[in-house]
């Protein structure tokens, strides 16, 4: 092939080997190789191809390799499951005993404070009491002579007298419990430093007298305003009436179109009068007769200082 044609294609014709074999034509790896028509490449013929060996010895490489074991899982005896169980189980006991601990610790200190707030309750209500007492003591004793005037003879009856006495009579000192910690306490009977006590028991005696209390002094102002009241707008003397409610002396002792009937009819509406505020006076006694009780058994059960 003449130069012009190389130049050409670019490219040099393998030739065909046939193997001794068989006769059959055998295949060369196939290169690629890119041939400069104007620049062809040269064979680097000093750097000749280096060529790995096998392994002579594979057994010692396999000894070099690093052999991975899985660790062996120790197997537990069933003293041993038992134990670990046995102290998961005290454990949770320490905690459970630990919050009742505190718990009670927490409820017996709430128990504390209040049954020491109805101890100041309690005193203050029996200090009340006892100047309830006294004042209503002053009115029975009015009503008592009150209605011992009322059935002399008009000439002979001391009016202004009379119109001092109806003035007290119409007087009243009502009596209100504090009652604060006795509700709060109500509220929490569920703590045991209550549920396993009587004050449950001595506070509803406490407020069951005081109910009484109430209903009495209900009546006792409704006489006023049934009895007393139209006495007043009838016979006092404007200057005599607006003296006596603004705690004056009386001008004179005068009074408006009083005759011997208006005065045995007034008797009559202070002996009714005198009984409930004689009841009255029981039930202030009853009550605070109650206070000291349920003062003394909160002292005593919750070791509290008098």
């Amino acid at each position: 092939m003449s130069d012009n044609n190389r130049k050409s294609t670019g490219r040099a014709k393998k030739p065909e080997v046939r193997s001794q074999k068989s006769g059959q034509k055998a295949e060369r790896p196939k290169r690629k190789a890119v041939v400069n028509s104007e620049n062809p490449p040269t064979a680097n013929l000093s750097a000749p191809t280096e060529v790995k060996e096998p392994n002579p010895n594979p057994t010692l490489q396999t000894e070099n390799m690093e052999v991975h074991h899985h660790p062996e899982v120790e197997k537990k005896g069933i003293k041993e499951y038992l134990l670990e169980g046995f102290m998961i189980f005290i454990a949770v006991m320490m905690g459970f005993i630990a919050e009742n601990i505190r718990e009670n610790i927490t409820n017996k200190e709430h128990a504390r404070q209040l049954t020491t707030q109805l101890v100041q309750d309690l005193k203050a209500d029996t200090s009340d009491l006892n100047v309830a007492i006294r004042f209503q003591d002053s009115i029975l004793k009015a009503n008592d002579t009150l209605f011992t005037l009322s059935q002399q003879p008009l000439s002979k009856t001391d009016l202004k007298k009379i119109q001092k006495l109806i003035i007290t009579s119409h007087n009243l000192l009502p009596f209100h419990p504090t009652g604060g910690a006795s509700a709060a306490i109500k509220n929490e009977l569920h703590l045991k430093q209550f549920a396993e006590s009587k004050i449950i028991s001595y506070i509803a005696q406490y407020e069951g007298g005081t109910q009484l209390a109430h209903t009495v002094q209900d009546i006792y102002l409704q006489y006023q305003r049934t009895m007393l009241d139209p006495f007043l707008r009838q016979h006092f003397t404007p200057a005599n009436l607006d003296a006596a409610f603004s705690h004056k002396p009386l001008p004179d002792a005068q009074m408006r179109n009083l005759t011997q009937a208006d005065l045995t009819q007034l008797s009559a509406d202070m002996a009714l009068t005198k009984v409930v505020s004689d009841e009255l006076v029981r039930d202030y006694k009853n009550l605070k007769e109650r206070a000291t009780i349920l003062l003394k058994y909160v002292q005593k059960q919750y070791d509290i200082e008098e």
